[in-house]
């Protein structure tokens, strides 16, 4: 491959993302508008610009609109685990992992609220959610049971990664709603608290 092959599929890659992440904003106006099930990807399609076809290329489902864009984040919070320290407790680790993947930018908090207002409220969405806790759950709990000692660290490892998920899943339904909003790192710190003393 040539070097200008390479720089053009590097081109494709990003006007991919863009248009991803058009659709996706576009898509996240409409839900805040009118709700998640009223919503069709005819309306997302003709507010974006584009057909019907061309929002199902980048997005199979509607779901995939709010969920597709968090499941990527489980590489991010995998790589920020793996660059903790291996003697640290797991699951200061592991917040510190979530508390990495927040502060990266850029956010769009208006955005960011309305996905996990949806993501508490809409069953098709709870229940794609379940499957993104599932594969985030399978990057990190290896990662965690090679940092335990002593027996059935598989056991003690799943468990330390299904309630460092649960702590995080409920810090960012809080802050969604939190009137002062707080920045997000905060309510993870309160998420945790009780868990890492």
């Amino acid at each position: 491959m040539s070097r200008s092959d390479e720089k053009a599929g590097g081109l494709r890659a990003v006007a991919r993302d863009a248009v991803r992440q058009r659709l996706a904003d576009v898509a996240m106006d409409l839900f805040a508008e009118h709700g998640f099930e009223t919503v069709t990807v005819e309306q997302i399609a003709e507010r974006a610009g584009v057909s019907a076809r061309t929002v199902h290329r980048y997005f199979p489902a509607k779901e995939d609109m709010v969920i597709g864009m968090l499941e990527a984040n489980g590489g991010f919070v995998r790589d920020a685990l793996l660059a903790r320290p291996v003697d640290e407790p797991a699951l200061l680790s592991l917040r510190a992992a979530y508390t990495a993947l927040v502060r990266r930018g850029p956010h769009d908090e208006s955005r960011d609220r309305t996905a996990m207002r949806l993501l508490s409220s809409t069953p098709s969405l709870r229940a794609r959610n379940v499957e993104k806790h599932l594969v985030w759950a399978e990057l990190l709990t290896p990662i965690v049971a090679e940092r335990l000692d002593g027996d059935d660290t598989p056991l003690r490892a799943s468990v330390l990664v299904e309630t460092s998920l649960t702590a995080f899943q409920q810090s960012m339904i809080a802050w969604a709603d939190d009137p002062t909003e707080r920045p997000m790192a905060e309510l993870i710190d309160i998420a945790f608290r009780d868990l890492v003393r």
